[in-house]
């Protein structure tokens, strides 16, 4: 017997969603290896001959399967933007039942109460991203250590670019005249967008501390220059997105001096969250901070003045300098609230300004079209690291969490996600491959076929180390002759490749194609090709079986040989 309990749809989330205007995506999660068929019987709930409801019948696709799941997916268009309906399950064992919002039938019923329903498909409730991302290359730089181009601001305490030990103060003099001044590198690297740490005021090299939101740190330069900036990345083809850091302010934001000045007598009081008078800096604070560090205070987003003051933030650097998107730091211990009123205030200004948060886990409360655009894809570089460096999972377990993490939110989700495998809160790439670069290649080429958004940190594409923060913030080495230019080179491949081919996009579907050897086999299917990836995760090399017909893109293969580590790409026209 079918395992009925196993079955499961809601008509909310990544299981019934609006994809545009006139599509609905329906998805069923069933138990795996349980299910032969699933089909979907759908209407409009107010077509009636008589007393009997006029339904159509279309088959679902299996779309993905893990060790425990399957997932069964539809693409409908609901007659008159309006739906009422019901899955047709067929068990492997021949068993047939009809799986509806108010239980489990063995005839198609004939109450129209009993199914699922789509009240009224209303374009302006659908998620609804900028169409723009999806084919974006990003590159995360920390100003501090880009470039130095202008000698005239550098901090007095900073050390020569490059020299010395670097610890969380050193100082070494990066600033946007340097990414001024390295737009041709980042030009010809493929780069079509830049995702800048905080810029603003603030008193640490990282400046996640702000103490002005509405000025640019004189270290690393003035509006006029970030002005300049803005307007050369557009005229070359490339974004700029910001970061905004909203849950906390920094120690010295003025109206947190107030507080400190005045205690329970100052008007900003109600700005933080203050347990107790006098203020208390150790050994813990008694007031709300980013974990405990006392020089980050939390600030209170549901207090009115701090949410007039942020979204004045939020619009001046978009309505002054033109910015392209906002990136927002620890965004998931904001309140959704804000959030919501973010989102109308940002897109009123900028209709297709790309909003991303800070997210490391399930987010899918903050991704259903009233909040963000996207979040940055940890689970997918977690997935990798445990796979290929620290064999934590198998190929089987791979797969499932592949799997699950597709499945986890609605198809226009996923593609707008931000997928990067290092940043300034994790080691850089080559380190976390264990100094193993065959492997990091092997994730650069996961990363460029999987849907999303691509981003390299800074320095990552020459083969820079470095472990946790400080040592993944080191100054970008400019000297060709301690790059990796192969890396280089590579990444440059696979950035044109992204731009050039359809199965290197969001616009294609992914899936794993399940074979018995040790290889990661998966595909993207675009509407007039077929690609196969198939990457060998060992450092033996193995046989290439079965390699379909057409042009090979990417291989390490010699003859019917796979590399340890290594890759190989066909792409099969239909």
């Amino acid at each position: 017997m079918m395992q009925k309990e196993m079955i499961f749809h809601r008509p909310i989330n990544e299981y019934a969603y609006g994809y545009d205007r006139d599509t609905l995506h329906i998805m069923l999660q069933v138990k795996h290896d349980d299910v032969e068929a699933v089909e979907l019987i759908f209407g409009d709930p107010y077509n009636f001959t008589e007393k009997t409801w006029n339904y159509e019948v279309k088959p679902m696709m299996k779309t993905g399967e893990t060790t425990t799941v399957d997932y069964f997916k539809v693409a409908v268009e609901p007659p008159n933007h309006r739906m009422r309906y019901g899955f047709r399950v067929t068990g492997v064992n021949g068993e047939v039942i009809f799986y509806l919002e108010r239980g489990i039938f063995t005839e198609p019923s004939t109450e129209i109460g009993d199914y699922f329903c789509v009240p009224y498909l209303h374009a302006v409730d659908n998620f609804n991203a900028p169409d723009w991302v999806k084919d974006t290359v990003w590159y995360q730089i920390f100003p501090e250590r880009f470039r130095n181009g202008d000698d005239t601001i550098t901090p007095a305490q900073a050390k020569d670019w490059g020299e010395g030990v670097i610890t969380p103060r050193s100082f070494y003099g990066g600033d946007l005249q340097g990414v001024l001044d390295g737009l041709d590198y980042l030009v010809d690297l493929g780069i079509t967008g830049l995702y800048f740490t905080p810029i603003f005021k603030a008193k640490s090299n990282h400046k996640y501390d702000t103490t002005d939101y509405f000025e640019i740190d004189p270290h690393f330069g003035d509006k006029e220059t970030f002005k300049k900036l803005v307007d050369t990345c557009h005229a070359r083809g490339i974004r700029v997105m910001l970061d905004a850091v909203f849950n906390h302010s920094g120690y010295e934001f003025a109206p947190f001096q107030d507080v400190l000045t005045h205690q329970q007598d100052s008007k900003y009081k109600d700005w933080f969250h203050i347990h107790a008078f006098p203020i208390v800096e150790t050994p813990r604070p008694n007031y709300e901070t980013f974990g405990f560090v006392s020089r980050m205070p939390k600030l209170n987003t549901t207090n009115k003045e701090v949410e007039d003051y942020l979204l004045r933030v939020s619009r001046y650097w978009i309505e002054a300098f033109d910015i392209d998107g906002w990136r927002l730091d620890v965004a998931n211990e904001v309140d959704h609230r804000f959030w919501r009123r973010f989102r109308e205030e940002v897109k009123a200004v900028k209709p297709d300004v790309y909003i991303l948060g800070e997210i490391w886990h399930d987010s899918m409360k903050w991704l259903q079209g009233d909040q963000f655009d996207a979040v940055m894809n940890y689970p997918l570089v977690d997935s990798l690291l445990d796979f290929l460096v620290t064999q934590e999972i198998d190929k089987r377990g791979f797969i499932d969490r592949l799997t699950q993490l597709l499945h986890m939110y609605p198809q226009n989700v996923t593609e707008h996600l931000f997928n990067m495998l290092a940043s300034h809160d994790t080691a850089r790439l080559i380190t976390q491959a264990g100094d193993n670069r065959a492997i990091a290649k092997l994730m650069y080429l996961f990363q460029f076929s999987y849907p999303g958004s691509p981003c390299i940190y800074y320095g990552d594409e020459i083969g820079m180390v470095g472990g946790e923060e400080p040592a993944s913030r080191a100054c970008m080495v400019w000297e060709e002759e301690e790059q990796d230019t192969a890396l280089r080179n590579y990444l440059k491949t696979l950035i044109q490749l992204r731009k050039t081919e359809a199965g290197f996009s969001s616009q294609s579907n992914f899936s794993f194609v399940e074979n018995d050897s040790a290889l990661l086999i998966y595909q993207k299917d675009a509407s007039h090709a077929i690609y196969t990836f198939m990457i060998n995760p060992t450092a033996q090399s193995l046989p290439l079986e079965d390699t379909p017909a057409g042009e090979t893109l990417l291989s390490t293969a010699s003859g019917d040989a796979l590399a340890g580590f290594g890759y190989h790409v066909v792409k099969t026209t239909k």
